[in-house]
């Protein structure tokens, strides 16, 4: 392609991201939802100071989050290149853009990586998979941790014997381990890829998985435990605004409990508000009958943690150069 063409796509793409992600957030947050009306009803009692002492934590929250999975990016992707903390912000942001009209949030990976110089995207692709490992991990052990304290303290609701209860404790904690043996040896995974043979001819970019070290890996994890606290707390606050009757420990495993089981459903970011809301008010009714401070928590979550984080995204995909082949 000449270059008057390699750039019209360019800027076709990138009109095509901004135009299907604001349709996405008009569609879905101007013409359908009414979680907003319904929440100005369940604070009319509240205080303006309070309202807004908490939004203003939750959204503080937010860009600390979003800040230490840049942090972690930029740290994962060193082995391929030095990027700064800025850049690795943009490409973090650029990302939650392509997220939220894609399935699983898949969009987030080639949003971030087209910040990288093109001759490392596809590695970069594999050390962001390093990265989503340890994430993963941290959501796995925490939420399983709540979903065993949840079925335990509610097992007679749910019509669940103790021996039953010890059945699947035994097979979390088999499982847990198995995923933590995994991630610590990520190279067994590179070794077995490298044997199958129509893959073995892509080495050179799943490889670099198999570089980081125990070390390595264990800093992945703690910026992945930090990011998991972040986002309870952000939960706890909401909740405990509209719903202070909750306890702090009740309300920790409840949110973990709902995040791990958030994680493994299938969603596209836009549209899941109901599916977050219906998860989380199916958990809360063993705590709570007010459902609508529940579903009003999950949407000022989904608001502040991917929709305005979307929006802002939507900045820096003007940066993206989809054809820079000699960068």
């Amino acid at each position: 392609m000449t270059v008057i063409v390699k750039k019209l796509f360019s800027w076709l793409i990138k009109a095509a991201i901004l135009g299907l992600a604001g349709w996405f957030i008009y569609h879905k947050f101007l013409t359908k939802n009414n979680d907003l009306q319904e929440f100005r009803l369940k604070i009319a009692d509240l205080t303006n100071a309070q309202v807004i002492g908490t939004i203003t934590a939750v959204s503080i929250l937010m860009l600390l989050n979003w800040t230490l999975e840049a942090f972690k990016w930029q740290y994962v992707s060193r082995k391929l290149i030095s990027i700064s903390i800025w850049k690795a912000l943009e490409s973090v942001f650029c990302g939650l853009t392509w997220a939220i009209f894609t399935p699983n949030r898949v969009g987030e990976y080639g949003g971030r990586i087209m910040f990288l110089p093109n001759r490392k995207r596809i590695h970069g692709l594999f050390a962001m998979m390093v990265g989503s490992l340890g994430q993963n991990l941290v959501t796995n052990i925490l939420g399983l941790t709540g979903t065993l304290w949840f079925i335990y303290t509610y097992k007679e609701k749910m019509h669940i014997g103790d021996l039953f209860f010890w059945c699947i404790a035994v097979l979390v904690v088999a499982f847990l381990f198995m995923l933590i043996l995994f991630y610590f040896n990520i190279e067994w995974m590179v070794s077995l890829l490298s044997k199958i043979k129509f893959i073995k001819k892509y080495e050179r970019f799943f490889n670099i998985m198999a570089r980081y070290d125990t070390t390595e890996l264990l800093n992945i994890l703690w910026y992945s435990v930090a990011r998991f606290m972040v986002f309870t707390l952000q939960y706890y606050l909401l909740i405990h605004l509209l719903l202070p009757q909750i306890g702090l420990f009740t309300v920790v495993m409840m949110v973990f409990t709902f995040l791990i089981i958030q994680s493994a459903l299938p969603s596209l970011d836009i549209f899941d508000i109901g599916v977050r809301s219906f998860t989380a008010t199916s958990l809360f009714a063993y705590v709570t009958n007010e459902q609508l401070a529940v579903v009003a928590c999950v949407s000022i979550i989904w608001l502040i943690n991917l929709i305005i984080p979307a929006v802002i995204g939507c900045f820096f995909v003007l940066k993206l150069k989809f054809f820079d082949r000699y960068a």
